[in-house]
């Protein structure tokens, strides 16, 4: 998610200037990235969500990086965050601290949400996949690859190596 800009006081981190959008992206099982609405990437925190794997029953972990206006100053901060609430172009999460702040950081800012370990979360490729197929956008394949491996995992083959050495591929090494 993106933002003009980004405060934490306390429990609370406030984003203003939301992007309707919000940038998806996987490298495993498969590489891929999209876009959905920032809205429907906020219903997984929603209490009526029945999923096991919801973030409003596991909250995800999440880096925080806001800028200065001018640059010069890059602050993070690693948060878990819960409870959203999305009011026009503003975004308050209810979060725990677990390290950093964003101190002299009052320009642009995303968060980056960790899902690593949570394989069928929505904000996974699988999960994705399955929750945003028809309301967001992937790229680069994604959606060729869900439908040739409905998992998303390739077959395996211990011998398999990429393409390489002629054009367009890389030198063999």
């Amino acid at each position: 998610m993106n933002a003009r800009g980004a405060t934490l006081q306390g429990d609370k981190l406030v984003l203003s200037g939301v992007a309707p959008n919000s940038i998806l992206f996987a490298d495993r099982p498969v590489r891929a990235a999209g876009h959905a609405l920032t809205a429907h990437v906020l219903e997984e925190w929603s209490p009526a969500n029945e999923d096991k794997d919801s973030f409003a029953k596991d909250p995800p972990n999440a880096t925080v990086s806001a800028f200065s206006r001018d640059g010069s100053v890059i602050r993070d901060s690693v948060v878990v965050l819960k409870n959203p609430k999305l009011d026009g172009d503003r975004l308050t999460f209810d979060v725990q601290v677990l390290e950093g702040d964003l101190a002299g950081a009052d320009g642009p800012a995303s968060i980056f949400i960790d899902i690593i370990g949570r394989p069928w979360t929505p904000l996974s490729f699988a999960g994705a996949a399955r929750r945003t197929a028809l309301r967001g956008a992937w790229y680069r394949g994604a959606a060729a690859a869900a439908a040739y491996h409905p998992y998303g995992y390739p077959p395996y083959d211990p011998y398999h190596r990429p393409p390489c050495g002629y054009y367009p591929y890389p030198p063999c090494y």
